[in-house]
């Protein structure tokens, strides 16, 4: 019995494992005939394998990546389905089945690329877009010789005036939607961000490192920015690597730069021939026989060179990269010249299953530039006597300080005896940690610091006319800027339904200390050998002698909460709003925070049910907003403060024996003060044709500044310390219309022509200047100078004009005896100088059309681009010629061709009036590249392209000076003054490869 038991028992147990290996060995013959593995290769529409791209089943978690050669492997089992994807291209699904190879093509997904679009904290769609946004990608940068990032823009965006000459250390001027303010420099320039820092500098940026750059124009798009968006916000991304990449990319060109045009003036010969007809002779000592062309002495072919090498790649959880870019450009003036390094670097990890992503980018400018006195240089280089040597016989510079007139320095000693030098370094470092908190919800932290340290020094030599008997004066200012900025904020994203829902909330802290330095200038040295080196060397004879610069040291703090919500139903109804609240120190105690709103909403019609009876319109969207935005750059610490200094003409003096420094107050103290508010209505469509073959935009805006700050306003010194306050009063108004276009005009297996045309339209206007306080009828800009004319102002702001209005006396021909006469207040013709009571309001500097047209060409791997772009309705002051136009004084200056025509006894002649008031219309031929690719059947280079460039071909215009683009920045726009740096014609060489 007991045996039996024992017996079946132990049969019990061999029956279960029998049946426990069955099963098992069934499972795993399933398991086995159900996963496999699959292998293949991913690759492009150029048959080069793509690295890092995700492969992953379906509905699972994990997967796997393909590796440099564009070769993967993963586990999956019949019917699984595979999905394909990498950043920029088109996701791919496939079901597995039988095979176990499966290799794919993968497509870019430019149109996705293309249509989004950084709006300031994130990212939105284009379709989305209820503001007024462009985005430039870097395809469409403009090409050549590009000092700074700004100039990639000119033409490319409608309402955006960008205006550089051919100084390589200036900044071009940059207005978008006309000037709103009376104040210069960083006032009337857009805000910039880069890379998500707010108010970074641009020139720390290459152009081959940006990838693409957003302006966003009115105040439902800017508010998010606050009190520093009223100009517009500029926002620049730079290059990154996409996922699974590993890039090595070369850009390099070297060009010839020449100066387009030169003022037309009389040879030696041609000036001693004029005063022999007019029975007049130069002084011996003007006249050594010589024909000197003082144009060609200074002018120079400028070479440049830049190279730009960088590298990076990406992985699922991280992805870095590294670039390196120098400039080398010469000036075609002597001794101007720009050289600059730029180093970037940026990392960025991803950690607990992608939640936490952590960044830190790194850049730095390195640049050297190098300039002459060019308000010496550049008139005298018209105004100096051809009949003169440069040099005398014992090789000193030839000079004759007692000739009177325009023109008494000699030229080359300006430049080769003045040295100006700039090193300037900038590094920006922003660290990153972003925060996927919840589905949907996610937190963004950011630090930035930007140090900008300036270094300039003067010298101006022995032989210097500019330092007479000095014994050589050096100049030496080192200061330090530095910002920091802190900033969190939430984004949250969830889509339920036909319901799509994005809220922003965020705050931060920012911190700006400048002029953190000294300068000093000394002067009386041994020898010229040290320059500014050693100002231990300098011997002053008087303390007076040593003056250090006025620059305060001041902290500015700008505390801001910020929040925005975005709203998107069924695809078709689109409504945002954003709310910022700004606090600065720079303002008065009673205003130091603002808020400032915005509101905006869009439809969707192509997503109507009836507009599916109109196939030809593929896309159609009706946009308008309201908001308000705020100008308070270019302001200091102390700008509402009672500042105690040096007032102007004020020195030192004796104080119980001592020498002490004069100080009082300097500024009077105003507790309201407050930044300037833009609000700006604008109302817009966006459109497509034809399956979007042709896209385009039109927009209407109302943009309305008010508390315009102005700093010379008259108060009774029975109240104040000074005659004058900084206070908010005027009003100025913008009007325009922007119109858009990009059109694929031919697409062919072969062939493509793309053309984007742009026009804009803005009329400015000064509402007003005074309230109930301070009252002020208008202000007189533009003091130009000139013989007997010191005193006068050639523009005025005044209600009902616009900015740059020309205040000028009013030409009436020449009278029987060949002299300039003039209508004075009263009507009456006269020929003696008017009065200054006698000018007369005689157009603007703002042009009513801005335009600029952009065509793209390609063939097979030929491609040809090229840009018309220019402005109409404007007027240029020629004060150059005026001067210039001196017939009477041709004995001591040398006179330009068109003076011949003049009578010598024309003692009027050189008088600015409206006779030198000239139309600024002009179209440009500003760049055009031809490029041939080479894609070799290689796996280590992917693409190599070659291309020509040639800038500034040919402008067509009638205005009679070196070029019609002149400054449209400050508070007088549109003036040539003897002091325009010449325009280039430049042709570049370069070359673009890719590993």
């Amino acid at each position: 019995m007991k045996k039996n038991y024992k017996f079946n028992y132990l049969s019990l147990i061999g029956r279960w494992q029998f049946l426990a290996i069955f099963l098992l060995a069934c499972s795993l013959n399933v398991l086995a005939q159900g996963s496999k593995t699959i292998t293949g290769k991913v690759i492009d529409e150029t048959n080069q394998p793509v690295p890092g791209v995700t492969i992953r089943i379906k509905g699972v978690n994990g997967g796997t990546s393909t590796n440099s050669d564009g070769i993967y492997n993963i586990q999956a089992k019949n019917g699984d389905v595979l999905v394909y994807s990498m950043l920029g291209g088109i996701s791919k699904e496939i079901i597995v089945t039988n095979q176990t190879t499966i290799n794919v093509t993968l497509m870019p997904d430019n149109q996705t690329l293309k249509d989004v679009v950084v709006i300031g904290y994130g990212t939105a769609n284009k379709k989305d877009l209820t503001g007024a946004v462009t985005s430039i990608k870097s395809e469409e940068f403009n090409q050549g010789v590009m000092v700074n990032p700004a100039q990639l823009l000119q033409g490319k965006v409608a309402g955006l005036n960008v205006t550089k000459s051919g100084d390589p250390n200036a900044k071009p001027s940059t207005i978008l939607r006309g000037p709103s303010t009376l104040r210069e420099g960083a006032a009337q320039e857009p805000f910039y961000v880069i890379d998500g820092v707010p108010g970074a500098s641009i020139d720390l940026l290459a152009p081959s490192d940006i990838e693409n750059i957003d302006i966003l124009k009115d105040a439902s798009s800017t508010a998010i920015y606050g009190s520093r968006a009223a100009n517009g916000v500029i926002i620049v991304t730079t290059k990154r690597s996409k996922n699974g990449q590993a890039r090595l990319s070369y850009n390099g060109y070297a060009a010839v730069e020449k100066v387009s045009k030169k003022y037309d003036m009389l040879s030696a010969p041609e000036l001693r021939q004029y005063l022999a007809d007019n029975k007049q002779i130069l002084n011996a000592v003007d006249d050594d026989g010589s024909d000197t062309n003082w144009q060609s002495l200074l002018e120079r072919t400028g070479y440049t060179q830049n190279h730009n090498l960088s590298y990076g790649g990406a992985g699922l959880a991280s992805d870095y990269g590294a670039s390196v870019n120098y400039l080398d450009n010469q000036g075609i003036l002597k001794n101007t010249s720009l050289k600059r390094t730029i180093v970037r670097g940026y990392i960025n990890q991803k950690f607990f299953n992608d939640r936490l992503k952590l960044g830190l980018t790194i850049t730095n400018s390195n640049s050297k530039s190098s300039d002459i006195y060019q308000s010496q240089a550049l008139p005298n280089m018209l105004f100096y006597l051809p009949t003169v040597s440069p040099f005398n016989t014992d090789g000193t510079y030839k000079e004759n300080y007692n000739r009177t007139g325009s023109g008494t320095r000699n030229p080359l000693s300006i430049v080769d005896n003045n040295r100006i030098d700039n090193l300037n370094n900038k590094t920006l470092i922003n660290g990153m940690a972003q925060l996927n908190i919840l589905d949907g919800l996610r937190f963004t932290a950011s630090v930035s610091s930007q140090r900008d340290q300036n270094n300039y020094s003067t010298y101006l030599n022995s032989q210097s006319g500019l330092a007479r008997g000095v014994n050589g004066q050096a100049q030496k200012v080192d200061v330090l800027n530095k910002s920091q900025v802190l900033e969190g904020y939430f984004n949250y994203d969830k889509t339920f339904g036909k319901h799509s829902l994005k809220l922003l909330a965020g705050y931060s802290w920012q911190e700006d200390r400048t002029n953190d330095g000294f300068g000093v200038t000394t002067q009386n040295f041994s020898n010229d050998n040290l320059g500014y080196n050693n100002l231990f060397l300098s011997n002053p004879t008087l303390l007076s002698q040593i003056a250090f610069t006025n620059a305060p040291i001041s902290t500015l703090r700008l505390i801001s909460y910020y929040g925005r919500v975005q709203y998107n139903y069924n695809e078709k109804y689109l409504f945002q709003a954003s709310l910022r609240d700004d606090g600065s120190s720079a303002f008065g105690r009673n205003n130091r925070w603002g808020l400032f709103p915005a509101v905006s909403a869009g439809w969707r019609i192509i997503g109507e049910d009836f507009m599916k009876a109109v196939p030809v319109i593929s896309d159609l969207k009706l946009r308008a907003g309201y908001g308000v935005s705020g100008n308070s750059l270019g302001f200091d610490a102390f700008s509402s403060l009672l500042i105690y200094g040096t007032l102007s003409g004020s020195n030192k003096f004796l104080n119980n024996g001592n020498i002490s420094n004069a100080i009082g107050p300097v500024r009077n103290e105003n507790p309201d003060l407050k930044w300037e508010s833009t609000a700006t209505t604008n109302i817009g469509l966006d459109f497509g044709l034809f399956k979007d073959r042709i896209t385009g935009s039109i927009d209407f805006y109302i943009k309305q500044t008010s508390d315009l700050i102005y700093d010379r306003y008259e108060v009774s010194t029975t109240q104040f310390f000074l005659p004058t306050i900084t206070a908010n009063v005027g009003k100025i108004k913008n009007t325009g219309v922007e119109f858009a276009l990009n059109a694929v005009v031919v697409k062919t297996d072969d062939f493509k022509w793309t053309t984007s045309p742009n026009i804009a339209h803005n009329k400015n206007e000064v509402e007003t200047l005074s309230d109930d306080f301070y009252k002020i009828a208008a202000i007189q800009t533009a003091q130009l100078g000139g013989k007997g004319q010191s005193g006068n102002y050639s523009q005025l702001i005044q209600p009902g004009y616009a900015l740059g209005t020309f205040n000028l006396w009013n030409y009436a021909g020449k009278n029987a005896a060949g002299v300039s006469t003039y209508i004075n207040a009263a009507g009456q013709t006269i020929a003696t100088q008017p009065l200054t009571t006698d000018a007369k309001i005689a157009g603007d500097a703002q042009p009513k059309l801005i335009y600029g047209w952009a065509n793209s060409f390609s063939y097979k791997n030929w491609d040809l681009n090229f840009l018309v772009r220019g402005v109409l309705g404007n007027k240029i002051l020629n004060a150059t010629a005026a001067s210039l136009n001196n017939p009477a004084d041709a004995k001591l200056q040398n006179i330009p061709r068109f003076t011949i025509g003049e009578s010598f006894s024309d003692i009027n002649a050189y008088l600015i009036s409206d006779r030198f008031l000239e139309s600024g219309s002009y179209l440009r031929l500003d760049n055009a590249t031809l490029g041939y690719s080479i894609k070799p059947k290689t796996i280590s280079i992917k693409a190599i392209r070659l291309y020509v460039t040639a800038n500034n071909l040919f402008v067509i215009t009638n205005y009679t000076g070196i070029d019609p683009e002149i400054n449209i920045g400050g508070l007088t726009p549109g003036i040539d003054n003897n002091n325009y740096y010449p325009k280039t014609r430049t042709f570049s060489f370069g070359v673009s490869a890719s590993f």
